[in-house]
């Protein structure tokens, strides 16, 4: 495959998972929860959100180019963090269910972490494209148990 139509399936895969998660929103449910004085605005998450998977599909590629344009365990890393990230909306605004939001954030941010650890022999930037993207969902994650916590 030539590697821009292969950086564009990228770009797509991604766009498929963030429209997937995009169909649950937060709503009136969310907006009476119990959050911490920490919690970011709403408007917030949008913005994030596009510069993140903009990292996580150059990322993916960038593993693609480097592991001989093949499937490998990082990039099956790759594709269990975005159907993990994908899930995690569904789990947390469509099921209402914060508890099984957080055992899936937690499955993400591991996967996260090892894709960082994993791409940084075939791609350090694919690598430093992710610390990003594990720093928000560690934020994400401690939100995501808080939110939990105070809300029985």
């Amino acid at each position: 495959m030539r590697p821009i139509l292969a950086l564009v399936a990228f770009f797509v895969l991604v766009a498929l998972a963030a429209s997937f998660g995009a169909q649950f929103g937060p709503g009136a449910w969310y907006a009476g929860l119990a959050k911490p004085s920490w919690n970011p605005p709403n408007w917030l998450f949008g913005p994030v959100w596009t510069v993140l998977y903009i990292a996580i599909a150059v990322a993916g590629w960038l593993v693609w180019k480097r592991s001989g344009e093949r499937l490998t365990p990082v990039l099956g890393l790759w594709i269990a963090q975005l159907a993990l990230n994908a899930a995690w909306s569904w789990l947390f605004f469509g099921l209402r269910r914060p508890d099984l939001a957080l055992v899936d954030i937690l499955a993400l941010l591991a996967c996260i972490v090892a894709f960082v650890v994993m791409a940084r022999r075939l791609s350090p930037a694919a690598s430093w494209l992710f610390v990003p993207y594990a720093l928000w969902v560690t934020f994400a994650t401690a939100l995501n148990a808080t939110i939990w916590r105070l809300n029985p």
